[in-house]
């Protein structure tokens, strides 16, 4: 077992029960990780409700202990989410009146970081860089639920830690995604380090990579992805940057390629083509594709804006990945790309009139849907072409938006931080279906599975189903 620190961690069995046998399906019809099961946001055998509200079609809901706006993942009767929970104990030399650390009483942040907009970026949100640094303890924790009722089945505190920064004001430290390849769920605290338990909630390895120093103290939310027993871990920040490969059994470090990139929140892509499995990651300097096995760069492309946060999506043979801060872009790139194509005639269509900030794009058949910065304001652009099919559009109710966009039975959910959620009607046409209101604050992005849609709010885990 590689533990690069010494654990405090317990785990709790309510009541003994084994985690139920997993298969391929379990993956493929669930929500594995944090974009879903192919990272587009779409899930293509789901047919959930379009309309809810807290006294309608909540089969559950339940308090979840301390802060994170990280995506609940889905696999076959279980859901899990990580979340960190502030604790008595203070560090050593803290003064308890001092202790004003608190991040369960601010709102939650994104999954990728949101500050202070600017220029082309539009403004959507107040920015809110750190603070003094906390002085308590958290527990950092991965919880299962069983889907049916919500019941919890088990916690596991992989760690207990004051954190080193305060974060942005609508951060928390639990904003990284858990990911599962079916066998193992996989969970990164950042700096509080990488950490994998089995089904059942044992923690079976840990590995500490360092400590972030992020840009402002925004804090982090890089999400990790996995595939063929290698978990990727990307680990970007003020100070020295890099990604790295470990083998998903053990922790073991297979590969390491140096970044020149500042602090990014952007969650990789995974993804073979033509045999070759890549790994593609956004960032300021350079978007990157690195072979899976190897960690060797195999293309290369600049163009992106700053802070990098919504994650790539694939569309066919291209990749399309975009940023919305401090100016626009959104390139589609071949994945047969060679080299550095910067500037080459090799992409195949960029636009920069506008793209998201926090929030990452959906692609649901074919087209994209995303919102401009943080702000209400929709567009859609065919995957294929770039070709603009609905032009900027305000979403009634919904002003402000972390949560990044998610689609199921031809139809699209749009969820603002006050907890609205408007459906869309797929397609090429701006047609609203329903609104619907939920009495929290929600910056995570929705999980959807069969006929259910998980929601994540600042204090609750919602599980909509119809009546």
């Amino acid at each position: 077992m590689d533990i690069s620190v010494k654990l405090t961690f317990a785990v709790l069995l309510l009541p003994l029960a084994l985690a139920p046998s997993i298969g391929a399906e379990d993956i493929s019809s669930g929500w594995p990780q944090w974009r879903g099961p192919d990272a587009s946001g779409a899930s293509a055998s789901s047919d959930p409700p379009v309309r809810w509200s807290e006294s309608e079609n909540i089969a559950w809901k339940v308090a979840v202990p301390g802060a994170g706006s990280s995506t609940a993942i889905v696999l076959g009767d279980r859901v899990f989410v990580a979340t960190a929970v502030k604790t008595d104990r203070l560090k050593e030399g803290a003064d308890a009146d001092s202790a004003t650390d608190d991040q369960e009483s601010s709102s939650n942040a994104p999954q990728r970081r949101g500050g202070r907009e600017g220029r082309r970026g539009g403004r959507g949100g107040r920015g809110g860089r750190g603070g003094a640094s906390p002085t308590n303890y958290y527990a950092f924790m991965v919880i299962c639920y069983n889907r049916s009722n919500g019941e919890e089945v088990w916690r596991t505190t992989a760690i207990e830690e004051v954190p080193h920064e305060a974060g942005h004001n609508t951060n928390t430290f639990a904003s990284s995604s858990p990911v599962t390849d079916g066998e193992r769920i996989y969970v990164s605290f950042g700096s509080r380090g990488v950490h994998c338990l089995d089904l059942d909630g044992e923690l079976l390895w840990s590995k500490k990579l360092g400590q972030m120093q992020t840009r402002a103290q925004f804090g982090e939310g890089s999400s990790p992805a996995v595939r063929d027993g290698i978990l990727v871990v990307p680990f970007d920040h003020e100070g020295d940057s890099f990604i790295v490969a470990l083998d998903a059994k053990t922790g073991e470090e297979k590969w390491r390629q140096n970044r020149d990139e500042r602090t990014t929140w952007s969650t990789p892509l995974i993804t073979e083509y033509e045999g070759r499995v890549q790994v593609i990651t956004n960032g300021t300097t350079r978007v990157r594709s690195y072979d899976l096995m190897t960690g060797e760069i195999i293309w290369e492309c600049g163009g992106q804006a700053s802070n990098p946060i919504p994650s790539p999506v694939r569309f066919e043979d291209n990749v399309i990945v975009m940023t919305g801060y401090r100016g626009y872009a959104i390139y589609s790139i071949p994945l047969s790309s060679k080299g550095d194509i910067t500037d080459r005639d090799t992409v195949t269509w960029v636009e920069e009139d506008a793209a998201p900030y926090v929030p990452s794009p959906l692609l649901y058949e074919g087209q994209l849907y995303f919102f401009k910065a943080n702000n209400g304001v929709l567009l859609s652009r065919d995957a294929k072409t770039g070709d603009l099919l609905i032009k900027q559009t305000r979403v009634p109710d919904i002003s402000t938006v972390y949560a990044s966009p998610v689609a199921a039975g031809e139809y699209v959910y749009l969820t603002g931080r006050d907890g609205t959620t408007v459906v869309l009607r797929h397609g090429q046409s701006f047609d609203v279906v329903a609104t619907n209101k939920l009495d929290d604050t929600i910056d995570a992005s929705a999980a959807i599975v069969g006929d259910e849609i998980f929601m994540r709010s600042k204090g609750h885990l919602y599980c909509i189903r119809k009546n």
